[in-house]
């Protein structure tokens, strides 16, 4: 076992949990103060057949007062409908602000579980225990919660920071191949944003990442969680910095609205980092070896950079309304040169245009 601690305006405020089991996860939550409290795990329907009793069970050696609410799993029920069934289920519990909320399962329950125990009472703790690639390396860190209105991404939500993270990185094992790979758009993310070294090691040890390799997995997550971590501290309520760590997101979000959310998070991730690198080269940003040689690396673990059917018109009219506006101006990241993400808000239309244009499949 071993951990990261993440401050907060300057201050320790959680740590982040590195584990191979679920043994032991309820001391730590005594040790917060919830012994005795009501706790609730909020989960899916997939997740709850696999850890929901496991988990019940450990936490049973603090409360005897542990509930699960579950929905069912998917982008589909990110929206409103699903935190008030949540806040119904707390009240009907009789939830008060001194008891506990714990996210088990992927980015969507994260999200989910996060802004209802945010806004619930005006906001109560949770514990995130995620469970696939993308919410250990990425959405479980930081403190973003929220859910997706009138189709948009995550348009609705709230900064509310876990009282821990427990990552459990043996559940790895039991994710489908597609979810397993769709996480690897955030993780190759965090190479090209902020550390050049940590993506050649990806490189380096492909195969084994892929095959599931528990001990490489297991320091893979960890060095996002670093990454992560170093850019929230310095910014947790993505005022300037933070916002690199949308590389591929602004692109990416158009495109998963566009497609209907059938494509995974992750997938249109590696989409929007595809065209970010086109816009990035045709400014002279980063050469076209290091653009041929990301996308190649993009490809090589199974995601996509192009896509068919896409209308780049109506994907940019999307982009217009996505939360990272700023006024007329789109936030966008490029990259300046790999390893080193760069704000920037002057990027045209013609521009966004071309970088769309360089993921479509005609």
């Amino acid at each position: 076992m071993n951990r990261i601690s993440v401050s907060y305006n300057g201050k320790p405020c959680y740590e982040i949990v590195f584990h191979d089991r679920f043994a032991g996860l309820a001391g730590f939550i005594r040790d917060l103060g919830f012994a005795g409290r009501r706790i609730a795990i909020i989960t899916d329907s997939t997740v709850i057949g696999l850890y929901e009793r496991e988990i019940r069970e450990e936490l049973s050696q603090i409360s005897d007062r542990v509930c699960t609410f579950s929905f069912p799993a998917g982008e589909d029920s990110k929206h409103l409908g699903t935190i008030e069934q949540i806040y119904s289920f707390l009240i009907g519990e009789h939830f008060d602000r001194h008891d506990l909320v714990i996210a088990l399962g992927g980015g969507v329950t994260g999200d989910i579980a996060g802004f209802a125990a945010a806004s619930y009472l005006r906001g109560v703790s949770f514990v995130q225990v995620p469970t696939t690639v993308l919410a250990q390396c990425d959405s479980s860190v930081g403190g973003k919660t929220g859910v997706d209105f009138s189709g948009y991404k995550n348009m609705v939500g709230a900064f509310k920071m876990p009282a821990l993270v427990w990552i459990n990185t043996q559940v790895l094992k039991t994710l489908d191949e597609r979810q397993f790979i769709a996480g690897f758009g955030e993780v190759l993310k965090y190479g090209l944003i902020r550390d050049v070294s940590f993506f050649d090691w990806l490189i380096e040890h492909r195969e084994k990442l892929l095959a599931r390799d528990a001990e490489l997995l297991s320091e893979m997550i960890r060095r996002c969680c670093e990454i992560k971590r170093d850019v929230v501290e310095q910014d947790p309520e993505e005022k300037g910095l933070r916002a690199i760590l949308n590389f591929g997101h602004t692109i990416g979000h158009a495109v998963e609205k566009y497609l209907r959310f059938n494509r995974m998070h992750g997938e249109c991730v590696a989409l929007g980092m595809r065209a970010a690198l086109d816009i990035s080269c045709r400014r002279g940003l980063i050469s076209r070896d290091d653009d041929e040689r990301i996308s190649k690396t993009i490809e090589d673990f199974g995601l996509p950079v192009r896509e068919s059917g896409l209308d780049k018109d109506e994907i940019l009219t999307l982009m217009r309304s996505d939360k990272k506006m700023d006024g007329d101006n789109i936030s966008f990241i490029l990259l300046d040169p790999p390893g080193n993400a760069r704000i920037m808000r002057d990027v045209t239309a013609d521009e966004l245009l071309y970088g769309i244009e360089q993921i479509c499949l005609s």
